[in-house]
């Protein structure tokens, strides 16, 4: 957990990213640019944002404006919507109202709320403890945090929130996995480090990529970064044959060239817009 507090505009922002673990953040002053699942929201004072592990988001606009953030990221076991969420062991909420907090947080992912007077005054707390010491506030912290928590699910409680059973599946997982790819096509994938990304097993993640793109996962992947050297082949004419594979994931400019052929029916140096 941490907080800024920046009295006018910086020089840096946040780009894209994810949090091992799920994230609160409250605005007591200021505003802020928050950019989450392609949709941008300015915040005003007061707003609460949650974040899952799988949502990419982005905070400035492209720097952080003047105002004071607090936030606080939690471990819950999980990495992919349809994984089981472990609460760390110093919760103290009853069994079933850790399930329907758990719930709640799974089945939707509205990310943008309006924190009331209660989880205003936790984050309050919280960044009281650690403004002074830290570790002496240990049991203060996870008090505060529970509390927080607490009054997160009254909050929830009290606005009928719609929850969907498709945002905690396995598919799912899978879909994000899929479009989260395109961004890493450099990386050495095999079928099965697809597969553990996702946090599925080969069979189970094979059969939703079926589903999914009518492919299979080394079709799908090879497919996308074809598509991303034709596109490179022609935005940057200059850059070698060579580089332009290595940057899309393929192990040689060799093999490159016979997968480009079978997608395009020629070779990639024929493909470039003529300089």
């Amino acid at each position: 957990m941490g907080f800024w507090d920046a009295t006018h505009q910086q020089n840096w922002g946040l780009s894209w990213h994810r949090n091992e673990g799920i994230e609160l953040t409250w605005l007591e002053t200021g505003s802020l640019c928050f950019q989450i699942d392609n949709v941008n929201f300015i915040l005003p004072p007061g707003s609460l944002t949650i974040t899952r592990p799988w949502q990419p988001h982005k905070l400035g606009n492209p720097n952080i404006a003047a105002g004071k953030l607090h936030w606080l990221i939690l471990d819950i076991g999980v990495r992919q919507p349809h994984q089981t969420w472990t609460w760390p062991p110093w919760m103290v909420f009853t069994p079933s109202d850790l399930a329907e907090l758990t719930e709640f947080l799974r089945g939707n992912e509205q990310p943008v709320w309006t924190a009331n007077s209660d989880i205003a005054r936790c984050f309050k707390q919280m960044t009281g403890c650690i403004n002074s010491n830290i570790e002496g506030n240990a049991s203060k912290l996870m008090i505060y945090i529970n509390e927080l928590l607490l009054n997160l699910l009254e909050m929830f409680r009290s606005q009928k929130v719609d929850l969907s059973t498709s945002l905690t599946t396995a598919r799912r997982s899978t879909d994000l996995f899929l479009i989260a790819i395109k961004d890493n096509l450099a990386e050495p994938w095999t079928l099965e480090s697809m597969a553990e990304a996702c946090g599925l097993g080969v069979t189970r993640f094979g059969h939703y990529c079926k589903e999914i793109t009518n492919l299979s996962p080394m079709q799908f992947l090879n497919q996308i970064r074809i598509a991303k050297a034709a596109e490179t082949l022609i935005k940057e004419p200059t850059k070698s044959v060579t580089d332009i594979a290595f940057e899309c994931g393929f192990s040689s400019s060799q093999y490159f060239a016979t997968v480009f052929r079978q997608y395009y029916q020629c070779s990639p140096t024929a493909f470039k817009k003529p300089l």
